[in-house]
């Protein structure tokens, strides 16, 4: 009986090994039953024991990613491999933004705890190995500005530099909030666009972020690509609105105001650079 279940194992193995030689990481548990045969619960016992061996990842339902040799000590290959297919698995539109958009445009010391994806639809953060998953949701998707970056396996979606930096101040949060926002800003200014910018912050659909990122822009960037970007601001006819919502200020600082922006300033930004 062992024996018979370790044939099933090799047989498993010998498939992940013919996907590999086609340019594959990626499969699910139907087209493996089908491919070689075996029954549920034949495959779920062989790929359990894969996964035990950190052979294989299991990330989601019936969806596997396949551990290359030179990955098992990292516990996954890299995220940006395989996550296009997983996104199909979903069937949901996706992009990698925020700050996982922010280092592919060259945020240098920026990286993230976090590989993050915006898309349409909740899903649940995955762990993969030593790296993690985060899904950021947002309507409107389809309207956000992208590009694709290659990878081995394929190409990816990532937001445009002037679309990243919306989604930074939209995200704050996830972004580590405003100081560190601040700081992924100067380092990608140079690759900002101030008409591209001014193009996508119509499609932003808060003009409370737009002013956030047109404070940040003008006070912590050289280039402060922001003259096009106001234009269209100031039409849309702003309110007042505080730099970082929902927030009080300490009772030490007295906020002032950014008339050019319309903006309380009700927090001390403090750029790592």
């Amino acid at each position: 009986m062992v024996a018979k279940k370790a044939s099933k194992t090799i047989h498993l193995i010998g498939y992940l090994e013919e996907l590999q030689s086609k340019g594959r990481l990626t499969f699910t548990s139907s087209e493996a039953i089908k491919a070689l045969g075996l029954s549920q619960i034949a495959f779920n016992r062989s790929a359990e024991r894969l996964i035990a061996k950190k052979r294989l990842l299991h990330p989601s339902r019936s969806f596997f990613v396949i551990v290359p040799a030179e990955h098992l000590q990292a516990g996954a290959p890299p995220v940006s491999w395989f996550i296009d297919a997983l996104m199909k698995f979903h069937e949901q539109p996706y992009y990698v933004g925020v700050l996982s958009a922010a280092a592919l445009h060259g945020a240098a010391h920026q990286s993230p705890q976090e590989f993050q994806i915006v898309t349409s639809a909740p899903l649940r953060p995955i762990r993969v190995g030593r790296a993690s998953i985060r899904f950021l949701t947002k309507k409107g998707i389809e309207q956000t500005s992208t590009q694709k970056v290659r990878t081995p396996f394929g190409d990816i979606p990532i937001s445009t530099p002037e679309a990243t930096a919306f989604d930074l101040v939209q995200y704050v949060h996830r972004a580590g909030e405003l100081s560190n926002v601040a700081t992924v800003l100067i380092e990608m200014a140079e690759k900002i666009d101030a008409k591209k910018l001014a193009a996508v912050a119509k499609t932003c659909g808060e003009t409370t972020v737009v002013q956030r990122v047109g404070y940040l822009l003008d006070t912590f960037t050289d280039s402060r690509p922001t003259a096009d970007l106001h234009e269209w601001l100031e039409k849309q006819r702003p309110k007042l609105t505080a730099l970082r919502p929902n927030w009080k200020a300490p009772k030490t600082m007295r906020p002032k105001k950014d008339d050019k922006w319309r903006l309380v300033i009700n927090e001390v930004v403090e750029p790592d650079v």
